[in-house]
């Protein structure tokens, strides 16, 4: 069975946990945190950036660092993971569903001004498979109506927009670093802002609201609580893992680019015969070859789709489920606009296996894939 996600690691990974428990030093903030914060603000061209033990803790800060209080208006797409919308809910604030586009499945940014009432503090763009949303027109909204931007980059590590990286280009952001991401450590997330008064605020607040950071560097004589806060550092294990995979960021990009690239042209003539619809990245977006879909004609075939290639010998999966679709959406947030394309799209997309190490066996997958759409036709 070729499966559909597999984790690269390297030798270096093993080396550097092993340095790390040698060194007695496993609670977070230590020399591997530190290279990873220093290794990650440089590729987010300089913005302050602290590490997480996910991203849904790094999207929680951002929920803390905004204010949200009960009765607060959050505009988001309701084609995302849970947990942009849990951020949200945990603060007492209400989540506002708008649709997607067609072509990039991200927030339609026509539709945001029209959800905008009293009560909206923040936009929360979600950056589906590495793909930017239409952010200038995006952040010329918020700019009229002096809101926050919160991006979710959960899958957007070594991905731009019109050549700036994302996770930089709001007010603050999450970026994830789970197994399923380019660039994992098992669990690990990372909270990025270039402000500097949201990250010192991050920072006592990711220290359980202490001013420990401050402490340790020697600029206050004792430590206390001075905010709000939680425990949202991760482990020096989990830093060790992905200062390795940070070191190799660029070569793991460009090998899950050449396999997406490989991917576009295979499948170019069952788009063209209508079987299957590819993705569609714009010019003003540097995606980052997060993952690969086709969108079928129906649900019906998308589920067949599913079962076929499995008895080929390959793991393919849908993606999320509209969460304004699911039973507890009722009790804590309301949709902005209708969510037809959401719910359409939704039931037709199909991911397929997209991992480093793939390579040798990427033309079974094809040819199991075209064979499929072929008979489903």
């Amino acid at each position: 069975m070729i499966p559909f996600t597999q984790p690269y690691t390297s030798r270096r990974e093993a080396e550097q946990v092993l340095e790390a428990i040698r060194s007695h030093q496993l609670s977070g903030d230590g020399p591997f945190t530190r290279k990873c914060h220093q290794q990650l603000g440089t590729l987010l061209s300089g913005a302050r950036v602290l590490l997480t033990h996910s991203a849904t803790a790094a999207l929680e800060m951002c929920a803390l660092l905004a204010d949200f209080a009960p009765g607060d208006e959050v505009i988001m797409p309701s084609f995302t993971f849970v947990s942009t919308a849990n951020a949200v809910v945990l603060r007492g604030a209400v989540p506002v569903f708008i649709d997607i586009r067609t072509d990039t499945l991200n927030i339609d940014e026509n539709l945001i001004e029209a959800a905008i009432t009293p009560r909206t503090r923040a936009i929360m763009p979600v950056h589906y498979a590495g793909v930017a949303c239409e952010m200038e027109s995006l952040l010329a909204i918020a700019q009229r109506h002096r809101l926050l931007v919160i991006e979710d980059a959960a899958q957007g590590i070594m991905a731009r927009y019109r050549d700036r990286p994302l996770g930089t280009l709001g007010h603050m952001s999450a970026m994830s670093f789970h197994v399923t991401k380019n660039i994992g450590c098992g669990e690990g997330g990372a909270f990025i802002t270039n402000s500097t008064e949201l990250a010192e605020r991050a920072e006592i607040m990711r220290e359980k609201g202490t001013n420990r950071a401050r402490f340790f560097r020697g600029e206050v004589d004792k430590y206390t609580w001075v905010a709000t806060g939680s425990s949202y550092l991760p482990s020096e294990l989990n830093a060790a893992v992905l200062d390795a995979q940070l070191q190799e960021a660029q070569w793991i990009t460009d090998g899950r680019l050449q396999q997406w690239n490989r991917y576009h042209e295979a499948f170019a003539a069952e788009e063209r015969a209508g079987r299957a619809r590819r993705p569609i990245v714009p010019a003003d977006c540097q995606h980052n070859g997060h993952l690969y879909y086709l969108l079928l004609p129906d649900r019906e075939r998308r589920t067949a789709f599913i079962q076929r290639m499995k008895a080929r010998g390959v793991a393919t999966t849908f993606h999320y489920v509209p969460l304004h679709s699911t039973d507890h959406a009722a009790a804590c947030t309301r949709n902005g606009s209708e969510l037809r394309h959401t719910e359409n799209l939704a039931e037709c997309l199909v991911r397929l296996p997209l991992w480093v190490g793939l390579e040798p066996r990427l033309d079974e997958v094809i040819d199991a894939a075209i064979k499929t759409l072929q008979e489903l036709a």
